[in-house]
């Protein structure tokens, strides 16, 4: 009871703009800061800072008013400001593992069909799908969206034939996932299986893997062509401090030839 009402308070005083702001961009509400996940980067393992691991910034990472995570404010910015959310009126749009606010956003932009769908279905507009194994027909979508999946997946060669065999010629996939900046290859073993192990080595109990600087020939190699762009490129206007978000992290859209 304590601790709920600790968090309950924490979340209330983060709201209050004082001094240098903050604002959502999902929910367009000012606030005096987001909020870190587990504490923040000081107890994110030391592993990952000294590989220059890109991924959510955990130090603004919850937003006190919607709860909307950096990683989901920044792929609505991505979204937004490449067109790619404007145009979705009319297309067909599979959606794994779906972020709440994001979620609403993408159905009020109109498309012909919105499937969103997880491993672990949270809700009963969830569908059940394994990424590896999908219970779709070839060249059904316009639009793919796993933010923050593949790191997760068992096996990300086969999600990925998965993910071109599912989206039709010319069709784009946003394929958000954590990454090494000084890993020439990408990092995973079997015999990393415990989550403590995996915490350590990945960075998070549930991830199964590291991908390096050679993510773009992982995922080209199977029929995509990298369309990959900066924040700086497209969100050079969104201070990256105001908003909560990570501005090392790419926009990783990729389009199947």
């Amino acid at each position: 009871m304590i601790r709920k009402f600790i968090i309950k308070l924490i979340r209330v005083i983060a709201r209050v703009p004082i001094g240098s702001h903050r604002v959502c961009a999902i929910c367009n509400k000012r606030l005096g800061k987001f909020l870190p996940f587990r504490g923040g980067s000081y107890w994110t393992p030391k592993l990952m800072h000294v590989l220059e691991c890109v991924g959510s910034d955990v130090d603004n990472f919850s937003c006190p008013w919607c709860k909307s995570h950096d990683r989901e404010r920044h792929l609505y910015l991505y979204m937004r400001e490449s067109g790619i959310l404007h145009n979705l009126e009319g297309k067909r749009v599979l959606h794994f593992a779906p972020e709440l606010q994001l979620a609403n956003i993408i159905q009020k932009a109109n498309p012909a069909a919105y499937i969103q769908c997880d491993l672990h279905p949270a809700s009963s507009n969830i569908t059940f799908a394994d990424i590896t194994c999908m219970p779709f027909p070839d060249e059904s979508f316009d639009l793919l969206i796993a933010n923050h999946v593949l790191e997760h997946v068992s096996n990300a060669d086969k999600a990925l034939s998965e993910i071109v065999r599912v989206l039709r010629a010319g069709g784009n996939a946003i394929l958000q996932t954590p990454f090494s900046k000084v890993l020439t290859k990408t990092w995973e073993d079997p015999g990393i299986n415990t989550e403590i192990q995996r915490f350590y080595t990945f960075g998070q109990e549930d991830h199964v893997r590291l991908f390096g600087i050679d993510i773009f020939e992982t995922f080209t190699k199977h029929g995509l062509k990298s369309l990959v762009r900066s924040h700086d490129d497209l969100l050079s206007k969104f201070s990256s401090k105001i908003y909560g978000v990570n501005s090392h992290e790419p926009f990783f859209l990729f389009v199947k030839l």
